[in-house]
This record gives C-alpha cells, structure tokens and sequence, in this order.
C-alpha cells in the first residue's frame, strides 16, 4: 500500500469514527471541502504541514496518519458518508 492511499484510509476512518464531517474538518483546519475530499480518496497529494494541520484537528498524532492501517484491506472502506457499524 502506498503512503497516499495510507493516509486516506486512514483521514477518512479517523474522521468517521470522531463524527466529524468533511466540511467541519476542512473549516477547521483552513482548507478547501473539496481538497480534504481529494485527500480521503487518493486524488491530492497534501504536504506534510496540510497532513499536520489535520491531524491537530483531529486531536491525535500525525504518525497515527501515517501508520499502515492493520485488518483493513485498502479496497475495504468505510460506508459512503456514515459512520461504521457498530459491533
């Protein structure tokens, strides 16, 4: 898996899972909604200083980002637009 797609499985599974919508996340980290969504699906290639600006927002550390995501193959994601299920 490539850091891109790394990244977006995980902004994507992050930001679900704190109930934060694309809109709030970009708001709140001074960004485009539509940039934020071209990062959560692979399209953008953000800095480090745009990964870090997420993150901040998000309350956790940039290497949480970064890290391969474990038990999730990248053709899994999450369901479009909702939270995942719960167990």
């Amino acid at each position: 898996m490539d850091g891109r797609t790394t990244l977006s499985l995980n902004l994507r599974r992050i930001r679900v899972a704190k109930g934060i919508s694309q809109e709030r996340l970009a708001y709140d980290s001074g960004m485009d909604r539509s940039y934020v969504s071209g990062i959560e699906r692979g399209i953008e290639n953000p800095t480090i200083d745009v990964i870090d600006r997420l993150a901040k927002v998000l309350e956790i550390s940039i290497d949480q980002l970064l890290v391969t995501p474990s038990g999730r193959k990248p053709s899994e994601g999450l369901r479009r637009g909702r939270k995942p299920k719960e167990a």
